[in-house]
């Protein structure tokens, strides 16, 4: 997989939509790289593809942020790797669908920042993330096919 080529980075620990991602991207015959700090199951194919690397602190965050430019998009949850890739030019989903937007991200960035704060401070942060659903996989599917049609 070349530097320039269209690709799909899938931040793939407690990723929610790796069969999505395969099914989409082999589709538009796009590659695949999934990116954890351990290994886990895939299906034999040519596009398809996993790295496996260190536990170290942000070590799949810092090998998907390398591999982000303008020809790549990218799965994660992660805000703070969202900016990262967003600035290397990286179209960005989050599982659930809504895309990392460089209008969006600064909002997400500073309300994770609230949030930490307030758990750091020993107050109650109520509720945590909603259950994945239904919609989410149906948005994530439809956010999916669009950013890649645009890729390729």
């Amino acid at each position: 997989m070349t530097s320039t080529e269209a690709c799909l980075l899938v931040d793939a620990d407690a990723c929610p939509v790796k069969d999505e991602c395969m099914r989409v991207a082999l589709r538009y015959g796009v590659p695949v790289l999934f990116v954890s700090n351990a290994g886990f199951r895939l299906p034999p194919h040519p596009l398809i593809r996993r790295l496996v690397v260190s536990e170290g602190f942000d070590a799949a965050d810092d090998a998907i942020a390398e591999r982000a430019d303008a020809a790549k998009v990218v799965v994660t949850a992660d805000i703070l790797l969202a900016d990262r890739c967003l600035k290397a030019g990286a179209a960005v989903l989050g599982p659930n669908g809504t895309p990392f937007t460089p209008d969006s991200i600064g909002s997400a960035i500073a309300t994770r920042a609230i949030m930490n704060d307030l758990r750091g401070s020993g107050d109650q942060v109520g509720g945590g993330q909603p259950p994945f659903s239904k919609a989410d996989r149906s948005r994530f599917l439809s956010a999916l096919d669009e950013a890649l049609t645009r890729l390729v």
